[in-house]
């Protein structure tokens, strides 16, 4: 019977490609992580100016205000602690305004500042801090960058050392996986940034405050 030497070496060469491809030690070759794409929105920036606050800041529109949803019934302890949403990246930048009579009052509220930073200690991979500096229009603090998969990966307070202390803190409203925000949270910042560096307060005082 004549065979096929074509139809022989083909099959040599299967055979041949089977037993090679069965003795690789090589995995399968993992497919990239896919995520959702991301709509970013305009930034058409807008005044920040309630009445409630003795302060004001430029900020995007796409950060729609609403009332403190966390402490809504103690709103009329703290009418100016509230929320800028949102909705299509799915963040909210909380605010928290205290006014202070002493400098124990500023240092009370910048260590509780560092404690709400440190409670993100155990899933943080590392913490850059950054001084905030406007001696024009009297605006001190500190900005904390989180990295890790943490629920805020940004907080920053601000202060005129007298009579004025706000915190802010970045959430991400949804579980954290950081390859997925990284891209929402590179976007976010760059307004957050405009917020500090545009922000005044509007009942600026000279007096001297008790130590």
């Amino acid at each position: 019977m004549k065979v096929n030497k074509q139809f022989v070496f083909i099959f040599t060469y299967a055979i041949s490609f089977f037993v090679i491809a069965c003795n690789s030690t090589e995995g399968p070759i993992a497919k990239p992580r896919m995520f959702p794409k991301v709509e970013f929105p305009d930034r058409n920036f807008i005044s920040f100016d309630n009445k409630e606050c003795d302060f004001s800041f430029e900020h995007p529109d796409y950060l729609a205000y609403g009332k403190d949803s966390i402490r809504f019934e103690e709103n009329y302890k703290y009418p100016c602690w509230f929320d800028l949403n949102s909705k299509s990246l799915n963040t909210t930048l909380h605010f928290s305004y205290l006014k202070v009579n002493s400098h124990k009052d500023i240092d009370i509220n910048i260590n509780d500042a560092f404690k709400m930073v440190n409670e993100h200690n155990i899933k943080a991979l590392a913490r850059k801090e950054s001084i905030i500096e406007n001696k024009d229009a009297k605006v001190y603090g500190l900005l904390f960058e989180i990295d890790g998969n943490v629920a805020s990966p940004l907080q920053f307070f601000l202060t005129d050392s007298t009579q004025h202390f706000i915190r802010a803190s970045l959430y991400f409203n949804d579980r954290v996986n950081q390859d997925s925000t990284k891209i929402i949270y590179d976007f976010i910042k760059k307004d957050i940034d405009a917020i500090i560096n545009s922000f005044e307060w509007t009942n600026k005082s000279n007096k001297n405050i008790k130590k």
